[in-house]
């Protein structure tokens, strides 16, 4: 049996994917990082983007907005405002979760913060949604 990581991926609204995982690529603030078993422990900012899950030969693609990662030796956690998977989403559905999102971070954020925030996360959805049209192989 392969080495395997627990993923798990938590929001505002709860924990949306809690998982064994055999690889994890994700957006960090000096770039993208792919994540193996057997890391080093690390703690990093997380800006939005793409984070991508190998799984039993799958590969997963969810967007995800600015937040934390955790990473150790056997398991990565990720605290986002916001991981929207394409898979099976219709579109409607993930405008809906991106008004959420958005409604969420200008709360919490100043004005030119959000704004910047708020463009990262809409391009990062636009990708996705051009993701959901086409299947990734």
């Amino acid at each position: 049996m392969a080495a395997t990581l627990r993923l798990e991926i938590v929001t505002p609204e709860g924990t949306t994917c809690s998982e064994d995982v055999e690889m994890v690529t994700l957006p960090g603030i000096e770039g993208e990082m792919g994540i193996y078993p057997q890391h080093v422990p690390l703690v990093t900012q997380l800006v939005p983007g793409e984070v991508s899950i190998q799984s039993a030969g799958q590969r997963r693609l969810l967007a995800v907005g600015p937040g934390f990662a955790e990473i150790t030796a056997t398991r990565v956690t990720l605290l986002t405002e916001v991981a929207l998977d394409a898979a099976g989403m219709a579109e409607d559905a993930i405008a809906a979760a991106l008004r959420a999102a958005e409604k969420r971070l200008q709360e919490r954020l100043d004005g030119d913060d959000a704004a910047r925030v708020n463009a990262a996360i809409a391009k990062s959805i636009q990708q996705l949604r051009g993701r959901v049209r086409r299947p990734v192989r």
